[in-house]
C-alpha cells in the first residue's frame, strides 16, 4: 500500500539522510518541472505537486498563461515559477533546465505533459504534420528528460512521468501521426525504465482517453469546421464512446500522475496507467 502524502519519511541528500518534519507532505524539499504547464492537465498536475510539498516550475511557450498559473499557485501559498520553453528546441530546453535548477536547487520530478494533436486521413498526412507532431510529442520529452536525468541519478532519486494517451497503446482512424508519436513516447519510456532499474529513478506513463481540456475543445472545433457537423454533437459522440459516458477530467489525470511519486512506488517502473473509466485500453 502506498503511503499517505502526509506520512513521515526521510530524504536522501548528499550529506546523508535528512529527516523531514513530522507530517511533512511527501514531496517536501523536492523540485518539479511540468511542461505544457499553462493550461489543462499541466495546471492540474502543478497544483497536485505543490499540494504535496514540491516547488514547481511550469513551462510552456505561452508566457502569459504560465505566469498566470504560477501567480495563482503562489497566491495559494505554494512555491511556483514560470519559465518559457519550446520543448522542440534543444537550446530552449537547455536554458529552461539551467534556470529551473537555479530556482529550485534540484529538479527531482519531471512531468512531460507538452503535446499537440493533429488528425487527417492516412493519405493526407503531410510530412510537415508528421514531423511537427513527433517533435512535440516524442522529441520534446526526450530532450527534457535528458536535461534533468543526470541530476536525478546523482541524487539517487527521481520521478519522470509522461502524459501519453490511450492512443499510445492502440490505433484509431485519422490519428496516424498523433498515435505514432505517442507510441514512440511509450517506447522511449520502456527502454529508459530498463536502463534505470535499481537507480532510484523511475519513468512511467499515464494514458488517458479523451480529456476535457482546451486542446480537446480545439480539436472538436477543427473536426466541426472540416465536416460541417455540429460541435456539440461531436462532443456528445466522443463522450458516448467512453465507458463512463463522459470525458476524463484533468484532476483525474493529475491524480494518476501522483500515483508514481511516493518513495514506496519505486517498483512502478516502465508502467502505463490507462485512465478511461473502464474497458482497458480500448
Amino acid at each position: 500500500m502506498m503511503r499517505d502524502v502526509r506520512e513521515d519519511r526521510s530524504e536522501r541528500v548528499d550529506e546523508g539522510v535528512r529527516i523531514l518534519p513530522a507530517g511533512a507532505p511527501m514531496l517536501t524539499g523536492k523540485g518539479a518541472v511540468v511542461t505544457g504547464g499553462g493550461r489543462g492537465i499541466g495546471v492540474a498536475v502543478a497544483r497536485k505537486l505543490t499540494r504535496a510539498g514540491a516547488a514547481v516550475v511550469v513551462s510552456a511557450r505561452s508566457e502569459n498563461e504560465i505566469e498566470s498559473v504560477a501567480e495563482g499557485l503562489r497566491a495559494a501559498g505554494r512555491t511556483a515559477h514560470a519559465i518559457v520553453c519550446d520543448v522542440t528546441d534543444p537550446e530552449s530546453v537547455a536554458a529552461m533546465a539551467a534556470r529551473a535548477r537555479e530556482l529550485l536547487g534540484s529538479v527531482d520530478v519531471v512531468v512531460n505533459n507538452a503535446g499537440i494533436a493533429r488528425s487527417a486521413p492516412f493519405l493526407k498526412v503531410s510530412l510537415e504534420q508528421w514531423e511537427t507532431v513527433h517533435r512535440v510529442n516524442a522529441t520534446g520529452p526526450l530532450l527534457v528528460t535528458q536535461a534533468f536525468l543526470p541530476g536525478m541519478l546523482e541524487r539517487g532519486w527521481g520521478r519522470i512521468v509522461n502524459v501519453a494517451s490511450v492512443a499510445s497503446l492502440i490505433g484509431n482512424p485519422y490519428i496516424t501521426a498523433y498515435a505514432a508519436s505517442k507510441h514512440a513516447l511509450i517506447g522511449m519510456a520502456r527502454c529508459l525504465a530498463d536502463e534505470l532499474a535499481g537507480t532510484g529513478v523511475t519513468v512511467n506513463s499515464v494514458c488517458p482517453s479523451y480529456v476535457d481540456t482546451p486542446m480537446t475543445d480545439a480539436n472538436i472545433e477543427k473536426i466541426s469546421a472540416k465536416t460541417g457537423r455540429d460541435a456539440d454533437a461531436i462532443r456528445q459522440r466522443l463522450e458516448q464512446k467512453q465507458p463512463g459516458g463522459r470525458m476524463i477530467t484533468v484532476d483525474e489525470v493529475a491524480h494518476a500522475v501522483m500515483t508514481f511519486m511516493p518513495d514506496d512506488a519505486a517498483s512502478l517502473q516502465g508502467a502505463e496507467l490507462v485512465i478511461r473509466g473502464g474497458g482497458g485500453a480500448r
